[in-house]
């Protein structure tokens, strides 16, 4: 006699699923692959075929835990939008010598200055990026492109149409972001922007209203006095020193 399917539990498939994917999974994703599975599969695949979103978050956080309480080195992050089984910091030094990744970095400085510029000022355009760093940027930013870390996000409004930069998602995968708002001092900065953005508006407005005002008082300034014409027509009317002398 067969012995009957185990049926596993959600934790373990959202394991090996982490394991066996090299992105980040959203929990919309791991959804659909229950529920596709249990369409083309039969037996115990067709356990989950009504899964729920909440489920996956649920048994993501026990599988979580697991992992931490029984010091396996690995640990799910959340990077990208998505879900992501990963080493522990804590194991790094070893498995780069594993992998020989303790050679030096593939970015040099300045890439990795012209990828901060875009990361913190996106979308950019590569004028504004050479501003900032006082050099040409062209070979760096097409290295970031090749890379995919940098992709064109649009075009700019000013003269020329230039094309603005920004980051892409393997950008969060390489440095281990969730989104943007996990760079160091995002939040900070993004107000001040704001705030700056606010006051370059006021300005604005402050010189709308001065130009508007200008013609009003250039009108009142080139008016001529009523009295201009009476005083004319006194001194017509007033004798000269010949007709006086005349009269007497």
């Amino acid at each position: 006699m067969a012995d009957p399917e185990v049926i596993p539990e959600i934790k373990e498939i959202l394991g090996a699923m982490l394991f066996a994917t090299r992105e980040p999974l959203s929990v919309r994703q791991m959804v659909n692959v229950f529920r596709r599975a249990a369409q083309n599969y039969e037996g115990v695949a067709t356990t989950f075929a009504e899964i729920t979103a909440k489920e996956i978050e649920e048994a993501l956080d026990e599988l979580r835990e697991d992992l931490r309480e029984n010091h396996l080195g690995l640990e799910i992050a959340e990077i990208a939008e998505g879900y992501r089984l990963r080493n522990r910091k804590s194991a790094g030094p070893w498995l780069r010598e594993l992998l020989e990744k303790g050679k030096p970095n593939k970015l040099s400085k300045p890439a990795l200055e012209t990828l901060s510029i875009i990361a913190y000022r996106q979308p950019i355009q590569r004028s504004g990026i050479e501003s900032i760093r006082g050099v040409a940027v062209d070979s760096i930013v097409r290295t970031l492109l090749e890379m995919g870390l940098v992709k064109v996000v649009g075009r700019s409004e000013l003269p020329g149409k230039p094309w603005l930069y920004g980051t892409t998602q393997v950008f969060l995968e390489h440095f281990g972001l969730k989104n943007l708002d996990d760079l160091p001092g995002m939040a900070e900065m993004r107000r001040n922007l704001e705030r700056q953005q606010e006051l370059d508006l006021e300005v604005a407005n402050a010189g709308k209203a001065q130009a508007a005002e200008a013609p009003e008082a250039e009108a009142e300034n080139t008016e001529t006095p009523e009295t201009s014409d009476e005083s004319d027509d006194a001194d017509a009317s007033s004798p000269s020193p010949d007709e006086s002398d005349e009269a007497q």
